[in-house]
């Protein structure tokens, strides 16, 4: 399958002659595959789906299709948690990702929305801050003050517009919302319907409609669902990568999408530097080294896979624009340094006895060493 441009992919000029965007919506930067698994679907559809449940599952999984075009993974993991999840959206049950920092809830949930609507964008993004408006609605106030409350006047929320279109809404971070914003949905999610007493009358959700939500179990953030809420989602638990291979191929993937948006060069000759860093990652966090024989003490931060990416990016563009293009383990040191030592005090600690007692007696990793001991432990 050819691949689109990034220009072509993100609407840019090659598009409708808008600016080149840096992160094209799933819907956008994976049209080609989602046209082809609709053409290639004869399964049935829910109501209003774009493609079947087999289909959307595909998607995320990748594959090949009888037309011979290739469907990239979009998330690499054990099928059933993807079947659950796909099943779950096809009920009247909304779905809740759960799961450490940088288990890609984020991801999955916005291309599970992109296959299933068409549109990843009906987002409500949870903060300390986040009104009630958000999962609600608003008022348009020079509206409201000229002519009084009316529904032009009204501004609705993305779970109203999905309501009402039969599409999928989207709430990142739900633990993170007050609890105020939290209880608006257990309406919604019960009775699949929206008040505005305002106006005497609702909103009620036409078939089609769900709701996926994320929250982080091990950061508790703002509040605590309540048992209520909690009781309208079947609750899938994301899992950090079984084993070393799987998350250094999920990191390769994504630094080469991410490095192809940026410019960045091509990360072949990096292989190894990448397995370094998904290696320390999995060691510090699991708490003791993949041989099994030494215990180790492990930081206060998460050491994600999506942190993972994030220093190896980093990496790529120090090698990029300040070296010769190929990713070494200077371009990497001063990246994990900062991912790794959260706190100073404690961190630097755990760090600096890692390197000392592990990286530095490791077959192969001397230059990894001093690398990351110029780079300040």
């Amino acid at each position: 399958m050819p691949e689109n441009t990034t220009e072509e992919a993100a609407g840019g000029p090659g598009a409708d002659g808008s600016a080149q965007v840096l992160r094209p919506h799933a819907e956008d930067a994976f049209a080609d595959e989602l046209k082809a698994l609709a053409a290639a679907d004869d399964r049935p559809r829910p109501e209003r789906w774009r493609l079947s449940p087999w289909a959307v599952a595909t998607y995320l999984l990748g594959g090949t299709l009888p037309d011979g075009t290739v469907v990239t993974p979009k998330y690499v993991g054990p099928r059933r948690i993807v079947e659950v999840a796909v099943t779950t959206l096809a009920t009247d049950r909304a779905l809740l990702l759960l799961g450490v920092p940088g288990t890609a809830k984020t991801w999955v949930s916005e291309h599970l929305a992109a296959a299933v609507s068409g549109d990843s964008t009906l987002l409500v993004q949870g903060t300390a801050g986040t009104p009630e408006e958000a999962i609600r609605y608003g008022w348009n106030y020079a509206q409201l003050l000229a002519h009084g409350p009316s529904r032009d006047a009204l501004v609705p929320s993305p779970v109203m517009r999905a309501m009402a279109r039969g599409m999928t809404a989207r709430v990142e971070e739900l633990t993170r919302s007050p609890a105020d914003v939290q209880d608006t949905l257990i309406t919604v999610l019960s009775e699949k319907t929206l008040p505005i007493p305002e106006l005497g009358q609702e909103v009620q959700a036409v078939r089609g409609f769900n709701l996926i939500a994320t929250a982080n179990d091990r950061d508790r953030g703002v509040n605590e669902l309540s048992s209520a809420l909690r009781r309208r989602f079947n609750t899938v638990v994301l899992p950090l990568p079984a084993t070393p291979e799987e998350e250094v191929g999920i990191v390769s993937r994504r630094v080469d999408q991410i490095g192809r948006s940026l410019d960045l060069p091509p990360a072949p000759e990096g292989t190894d530097e990448i397995r370094r860093v998904v290696t320390v990652f999995r060691e510090l966090r699991d708490g003791v080294t993949t041989d099994g024989r030494t215990k180790l003490k492990s930081p206060s931060g998460t050491l994600s896979t999506a942190e993972a990416i994030s220093v190896v990016t980093g990496g790529l563009a120090l090698a990029a624009h300040f070296g010769d293009g190929v990713l070494r383990s200077g371009d990497v040191a001063a990246g994990l340094l900062g991912a790794v030592i959260r706190d100073p005090a404690a961190d630097r600690v755990v760090w600096q006895e890692y390197l000392e007692t592990v990286v530095r007696e490791r077959d192969g990793w001397k230059d990894f060493y001093r690398a990351c001991r110029e780079a300040g432990a």
